[in-house]
């Protein structure tokens, strides 16, 4: 697979709050529904790539074993989801609620640094 995120590969991801991580993964989330919904297949095809790029550099990043169960779950499912036979049954729908949580909560910690 090809590194779509070099910089971020490099190290600067691991750097990042995991919130800001997984929001930056719901975006890739949210693009890859967009256009599966558009019916642009190459388009959603690339940005799950994206996804599930961001998700593995997470995975890498983190040392609690807690969080990197989640991830690793939330992986698979995504995985099964878009690319699998979706035999957990998950809807576009739950992924996006998953992923605005963090989206959310990224945008209120960002705003609470810059006062």
């Amino acid at each position: 697979m090809t590194i779509q995120h070099r910089n971020l590969a490099a190290g600067v991801w691991g750097k990042t709050p995991l919130v800001e991580q997984l929001a930056n993964v719901g975006s890739e989330v949210e693009r890859t529904i967009s256009w599966e919904e558009k019916g642009n297949e190459e388009y959603s095809r690339k940005a799950f790539g994206r996804a599930l790029e961001l998700l593995s550099l997470t995975k890498d990043s983190q040392k609690s074993a807690p969080r990197l169960k989640e991830i690793s779950r939330v992986y698979e499912l995504l995985a099964d989801h878009f690319a699998g036979g979706n035999r957990f049954n998950s809807t576009n729908e739950l992924w996006r609620k998953y992923f605005n949580s963090y989206a959310y909560l990224s945008a209120k910690n960002s705003l609470r640094n810059r006062t």
